[in-house]
């Protein structure tokens, strides 16, 4: 998760045959996010994600899935400012190892993803 300017706030490491949206609810357990606004894809557009996004105290603007019966309404301005992820990702993807996955255990592996977003946000 990054933070409005595209800092790094948190990082959930998850099994790599898992998509990303089920773990979506423990990985916004983890940081404070009342009074906030969630940004996410189409794949975080789930009933359950929005419902503990609403629970917790937050707003989300996640687009619907074209075949959602009843879609929701979302800012489309704001949705746009959600390329700070992408461009986070990009800057993560510079550095090497975590690009590769060299390290091939996950705790190896989370710790350089750590140690690079701890430089990107000395940046």
């Amino acid at each position: 998760m990054v933070d409005a300017l595209g800092n790094p706030i948190h990082v959930h490491l998850s099994a790599g045959n898992l998509h990303d949206s089920t773990e979506a609810e423990t990985a916004l357990s983890d940081v404070p996010i009342e009074g906030t606004i969630v940004l996410g894809d189409k794949a975080y557009g789930s009933k359950a994600t929005r419902d503990y996004i609403t629970q917790a105290g937050a707003s989300y603007c996640i687009p619907p899935l074209s075949n959602v019966k009843h879609p929701w309404e979302y800012d489309t301005f704001l949705y746009k400012e959600r390329h700070l992820v992408e461009c986070f990702f990009q800057k993560l993807k510079q550095f090497r190892g975590v690009a590769t996955r060299y390290n091939k255990l996950a705790r190896r592996f989370l710790a350089a993803v750590q140690l690079a977003c701890i430089l990107i946000w000395l940046a």
